[in-house]
């Protein structure tokens, strides 16, 4: 919620996707006697969406009795998120857009035009909360942890933590959401949560990438660790580290035929590198352009728990600083398929201690 230090200034910029949670948020914080502006993004023209969600952040507003604004930065959101979603797959690596995009378009536009219009903070809807520390405002797991948001905020800056606000963070769980919803009398308490990433609502990442960089849709070769042919495919944005099924190899020679995972993607040949589950099992993780909120780390490293993607359970790991923006994850058990482009998000118990991308094995 917003502390204590805000109550001279009770306005507050409440950013309304036009779903139950941003709503609720707005609704919360506007009985507890705050002064809410709502805002919603308009990011890309893909389908009715945008609009349709638009038009219902407007409604909430209107209920609710709050001044509501809406912010294009379509431009900004094809250059920084789509662009940059694009550029990763180009590469034969995983990106992860929610992440870049509460930074660098949300955070970022958003905190701004708090500041421009004289609210103390910024609210959002993410499940997360945000904890008074010693060095600052600390992110932290939300109480729910199936909706747990905080692996995808991990670039959030220490000046950015001290501006937001979670009010969902402390809710048991989804369904309490929706019964808030409903006793505000909200038109978006039914609302289906958004299943898939805002801008490719089809699920049709490699279609989108097609049409913004077409050379990565180039054919090539489907070759083995050894460098030897095995087939040939369409493109390396149909793949991804991991990945075992629609490798399409026919005609393997010899008695050893265990299954096939993609193990890397070289963009530069053209090719889709495939070997045994073995060669995907990993302990050391290198991560670049690290967002440390964490204070300072000995050169030996300190005991945390990691996440290298979003719905993964936190393991085990050691984390060192190499300076330059880097580090370096060494697990205490390999894990399988650690995707380069993802992040690895690094915790002390429910924590965020910061994070990183995840790079390329060599």
């Amino acid at each position: 919620m917003v502390e204590k230090k805000d109550k001279q200034n009770r306005r507050i910029l409440v950013a309304m996707s036009g779903g139950v949670d941003s709503s609720v948020t707005a609704a919360v914080l506007k009985q507890q006697g705050y002064d809410v502006e709502g805002v919603t993004l308009l990011l890309h023209e893909q389908g009715d969406h945008p609009r349709r969600h638009i038009e219902d952040a407007q409604k909430v507003a209107a209920i609710i009795g709050v001044p509501h604004h809406v912010l294009d930065l379509r431009k900004e959101f094809l250059k920084n998120v789509i662009g940059d979603l694009a550029d990763t797959y180009a590469k034969g690596e995983t990106p992860n857009p929610c992440a870049r995009c509460n930074k660098m378009i949300k955070f970022g536009a958003l905190i701004s035009m708090a500041r421009e219009i004289g609210a103390a903070a910024l609210a959002t809807g993410h499940y997360a909360r945000l904890v008074a520390g010693k060095e600052g405002t600390e992110l932290h797991c939300a109480e729910d942890k199936t909706r747990d948001q905080s692996y995808f905020l991990f670039l959030a800056s220490q000046e950015q933590l001290d501006f937001l606000r979670f009010p969902l963070g402390e809710m048991k769980n989804k369904a309490e959401t929706r019964i808030q919803a409903e006793r505000f009398g909200l038109p978006v308490a039914a609302k289906p949560d958004s299943q898939d990433i805002c801008f490719v609502p089809s699920g049709d990442y490699a279609g989108l990438v097609e049409r913004l960089r077409p050379e990565a849709a180039s054919p090539g070769d489907i070759v083995d660790e050894a460098g030897n042919t095995l087939g040939q495919h369409n493109g390396i944005i149909y793949f991804t580290v991991g990945q075992r099924r629609g490798i399409n190899i026919s005609g393997r020679e010899g008695d050893n035929n265990e299954p096939l995972y993609v193990v890397r993607l070289n963009a530069e040949k053209k090719q889709v590198v495939v070997g045994p589950k073995a060669s995907l099992m990993q302990k050391e993780v290198y991560l670049h352009d690290v967002n440390w909120l964490g204070g300072d780390v000995p050169e030996e490293g300190i005991a945390v728990k990691v996440k290298l993607r979003s719905a993964q359970s936190p393991a085990e790991a050691t984390f060192q600083m190499l300076g330059a923006g880097r580090g370096l994850i060494t697990l205490a058990e390999a894990a399988f398929g650690i995707a380069p482009g993802q992040a690895g998000v690094i915790y002390d118990g429910t924590r965020v201690l910061g994070g990183g991308w995840i790079e390329r094995k060599n």
